[in-house]
């Protein structure tokens, strides 16, 4: 009998190799490496600022002007006006008034609060309320802005206490031109000017002397 062990061993070796073989041909390639993990992302950036738009000193002075006589407007309506100062306020001259170098004040009444009324120029704005004063003047004030509206005879005046500066001057409504005119017919007595001395009466001539009667008898010895 023939010795087979070492063909089948071979045979053996050669099927394990091939099972080898296919395994290693049907096992997938193995997936490259990931790639390692970008860079922490870096944090979004700031959206730009907007830029806000110049505001002009005039104006921005101006808004601050208009805000404060608002609040004084408010302060004021609060407070009630006595029968004295309504009389005066029935007295003062409404609409626009021209004034002396080409200049205007526009004065209205405040329906919604009577006795208040809006004095505005091109450079100001006041709310104003009537002040008795012991000369006949009327009299605006705007306490706050410390601004004096003066309505005379024959002209008003607009003046701010607290600059010391007259805004407007020679400010004339219809009424007022009337009576200019009529002052300038019949100018007023100046207590400047002396009163004229009356002229002396003349005297009254003197009364004859009465003549002594004479008597009776003294006559006949006469003749």
């Amino acid at each position: 009998m023939k010795n087979t062990r070492f063909p089948f061993a071979a045979a053996l070796g050669a099927f394990t190799l091939l099972a080898t073989s296919l395994a290693t041909a049907q096992t997938p390639p193995a997936k490259p490496a990931a790639k390692p993990a970008a860079a922490a992302a870096k944090p979004a950036a700031k959206p730009a600022a907007k830029k806000r738009p110049a505001v002009n000193p005039a104006h921005r002075s101006n808004l601050k002007s208009a805000a404060k006589n608002v609040a004084a407007g408010i302060e004021a309506a609060e407070a009630a006006l006595s029968p004295a100062e309504m009389a005066i306020a029935e007295r003062v001259h409404v609409g626009n008034l021209p004034c002396e170098l080409g200049a205007s004040v526009n004065l209205t009444a405040d329906t919604k609060n009577p006795g208040y009324f809006d004095v505005q120029g091109k450079t100001f704005k006041y709310r104003m309320f009537p002040v008795a004063t012991t000369t006949g003047a009327i009299r605006l004030e705007d306490q706050k802005a410390g601004a004096v509206w003066l309505q005379l005879g024959n002209k008003s005046m607009l003046m701010n206490q607290k600059l010391g500066t007259r805004l407007a001057d020679e400010c004339v409504s219809p009424a007022q031109q009337a009576f200019a005119e009529a002052m300038k017919l019949n100018p007023p007595v100046s207590v400047l000017d002396k009163p004229a001395v009356a002229a002396p009466a003349a005297q009254a001539p003197a009364a004859a002397a009465p003549v002594a009667a004479v008597p009776a008898a003294a006559a006949s010895a006469a003749k």
